[in-house]
């Protein structure tokens, strides 16, 4: 009896290791099936996670238009009105004379033909572009481009230098003096085309300033502070815009943005002296921009011819 009892006992073990084997083999099979029956295309619609962010058209088209800039300047001449419409936010990168840009041939930097400035009570419009140039080494280094933007009502206040060439507007300081003092706002946009820091730029700035004033008050003295002050602490990114915006001939007011137009003022410049000596840095005798001082005189000319 005891012989067929354990007999019978390892007749059962056999029969469950086999089972064991064969499921074992079995998983391994099925497994192996999965793996190399699985599609590498993409899974239906409906199980792509709903938290993967959606890379918006006019980013995708913007980044194409900017690998193919010649494609760029054609597509946007032509089809001007469905970019107007579908993609606010694009800057053409080579279409000089477009319908609502100008492009500041030194830089490639485009500037909208209208703006509407913080603190300004009225659009502005566009009289010239330039570029501010500083030299290393006897090598010249674009720093910024500029847009020099005026009241449409400037033409009145010029009348008496219509059908003057601009030849003789650019050397003539009494027109770019009237500019200046007649009661218009008028706003300077700068667009960096390398990083500045801020302290480097205001140095820039003050070099233009400072020797314009022969005697600063303490009002002058205030206001350079409140302008340093403004840039000493600040990172200035490439495509940095900088707004210095006239309001009246004494008051100045500064709007600086990273990250696309400025929407408010940094600051408040109350002299007249600082006012019109950096005025008179793009504007007069010895321009630190000749190509925006000549440009500007382009744009006059057409104006009041």
């Amino acid at each position: 009896m005891r012989k067929k009892k354990t007999s019978k006992s390892s007749s059962i073990c056999v029969v469950q290791l086999n089972l064991l084997s064969a499921l074992s083999r079995w998983s391994e099979k099925k497994m192996v099936s999965m793996i190399t029956s699985s599609s590498p295309t993409a899974p239906p619609p409906s199980y792509i996670p709903k938290c993967i962010p959606k890379t918006p058209s006019n980013v995708l088209h913007s980044q194409f238009l900017h690998k193919f800039p010649s494609i760029s300047s054609s597509h946007h001449h032509l089809t001007y009105l469905a970019h107007k419409r579908l993609l606010p936010l694009l800057t053409p990168k080579a279409s000089v004379g477009s319908a609502e840009y100008i492009v500041e041939p030194g830089t490639s930097v485009s500037f909208s033909r209208e703006i509407r400035v913080p603190g300004c009570s009225e659009s502005l419009v566009l009289l010239g572009t330039g570029f501010r140039e500083k030299i290393f080494a006897i090598i010249g280094v674009k720093v910024y481009a500029a847009g020099f933007y005026v009241a449409t009502s400037i033409e009145e206040k010029l009348d008496s230098w219509r059908g003057k060439q601009a030849s003789e507007i650019v050397k003539d300081s009494t027109l770019f003096t009237s500019i200046f003092t007649a009661p218009l706002q008028k706003s300077l946009k700068i667009v960096l085309v390398r990083d500045v820091d801020g302290k480097t730029f205001w140095n820039a700035l003050n070099d233009v300033i400072l020797p314009r004033i022969k005697e600063p008050s303490s009002a002058d003295e205030f206001a350079l502070s409140t302008f340093r002050d403004t840039f000493q602490k600040r990172d200035l990114k490439n495509g940095t815009l900088i707004l210095l915006t006239w309001v009246e001939p004494s008051k100045m007011l500064v709007s600086i943005s990273s990250d696309g137009f400025p929407l408010s003022t940094d600051a408040v410049i109350e002299s007249e002296n600082v006012t019109m000596a950096l005025f008179d840095g793009y504007f007069g005798d010895s321009p630190v921009s000749p190509t925006l001082k000549s440009s500007v005189a382009d744009g006059i000319a057409v104006l009041l011819n």
